[in-house]
């Protein structure tokens, strides 16, 4: 179950990067990129209009995605990118930040008895591992559930298990901005549709990145195939729903793919980030909302991963990953005409909700929070999912429909 592709260890800070002039973003408005005259995470070249890219040619050319972005998974450095930090709906992408937050929250071999009321106020539509109330399940095997099936009933136990769904969502919330990812807006810790909850193709690379840091996150995310508990002895087989990892539904196999999330909702579309080591060097990419369904989402991650090992390595960065707050990241505070206007105009979802963003005081008291959350808790719309496409229609009648 553990991944053999190598993850190079995260780089110590660059100078390159640091001459980037990191700063900390207000929120963005939704579906619509950063203004230049706000200090942008990961450098200003990241809020400009249409593809950044220097130094390097050949991006595909038919690239349909609202948002993406290519980046080196070791320096931190963002090879290219398409509106980065674009506010959208994130689907079930975002169980990478739940993942994140809770992960080390639990040892692999603790179980759990999940009972009704773990289960009690999962989403209709949801898309659903196959928890049943009086089994008892391992941490790993709810985790397997997160990460193959994208299981909103195993994100609600594990929830469950960590304080609950608003204690989650808090920290999760706080992790994102430990993360310096301050254009997601966290409401739910499954990813599935609600007013308000945004991220952005930048984020959710910052999220892939640090959980990629974590064996365990690693292994989850590589593996494909899974036994997975029925009650008694029995067992059925569960699959990654990541189609370039698995090759389901005609879609190639990436060569070196190690992971990370896929996802879809109606809202949202389809949304990926994926991970692959080829030579020694690992990339990242994200995207977003592509215009073609089905597998588009996985050719357009691929093509662009095949631009970066081929044409990367002659790209000048054009931003960079920042480090966490709590890693030593550098953060600068916004403007103080930026913060007032941050404090008084709530951002708006991709779906045209707006939210507050409530951000637990502000970087220090989400460190404080994830110090202190990671102690006390070691112990409608109808939306149908890609995954429910994915597996034989007597399964889809055993577990319910599917959200991304």
């Amino acid at each position: 179950m553990r991944d053999s592709s190598p993850v190079p260890p995260r780089a110590a800070q660059l100078s390159r990067r640091a001459a980037l002039g990191l700063a900390a973003a207000v929120p963005l408005a939704a579906a619509s990129p950063a203004s230049a005259a706000t200090p942008v995470i990961g450098g200003e070249r990241l809020a400009g209009a249409g593809v950044q890219v220097r130094g390097a040619s050949g991006l595909p050319k038919r690239l349909t995605a609202r948002s993406w972005l290519v980046a080196d998974h070791e320096s931190g450095e963002v090879l290219a990118s398409y509106h980065a930090h674009t506010h959208l709906a994130p689907a079930s992408t975002l169980k990478m930040l739940f993942a994140d937050t809770v992960l080390k929250n639990f040892e692999r071999t603790e179980r759990h008895r999940v009972t009704d009321a773990d289960l009690a106020d999962i989403p209709s539509g949801s898309s659903m591992v196959g928890v049943k109330p009086g089994i008892t399940y391992t941490v790993e095997q709810l985790w397997l559930g997160v990460f193959l099936r994208s299981g909103n009933d195993a994100v609600h136990v594990l929830s469950h298990m960590n304080g609950g769904l608003a204690r989650t969502v808090a920290q999760m919330q706080a992790k994102a901005q430990d993360l310096q990812a301050l254009d997601t807006h966290v409401v739910s810790p499954d990813g599935f549709d609600h007013k308000g909850q945004v991220s952005s193709a930048y984020d959710l690379t910052l999220f892939a990145r640090h959980g990629l840091a974590d064996a365990d996150f690693r292994a989850y995310c590589h593996t494909k195939t899974a036994n997975f508990p029925a009650g008694g002895k029995k067992t059925f087989q569960i699959q990654n729903t990541d189609r370039l990892l698995t090759g389901a539904w005609g879609v190639p196999t990436y060569d070196g793919l190690i992971g990370v999330k896929n996802g879809y909702t109606s809202n949202a579309g389809n949304t990926f980030t994926g991970a692959a080591t080829r030579g020694g060097r690992t990339l990242l990419v994200t995207v977003m909302h592509p215009k073609s369904g089905g597998s588009g989402v996985y050719e357009e991650t691929a093509a662009l991963l095949d631009w970066g090992f081929k044409e990367g390595a002659k790209a000048q960065s054009v931003g960079a990953l920042v480090d966490p707050l709590s890693e030593g990241g550098a953060s600068a505070a916004p403007t103080r005409k930026a913060a007032k206007a941050a404090a008084g105009a709530p951002a708006t979802a991709a779906g045209g909700g707006s939210s507050s963003w409530g951000l637990v005081g502000g970087a220090g008291g989400a460190v404080a929070l994830l110090a202190g959350g990671a102690y006390a808790w070691r112990r409608r719309r109808r939306v149908v999912g890609d995954e429910a496409l994915e597996e034989p229609q007597d399964r889809q009648n055993q577990r319910g429909r599917h959200e991304g």
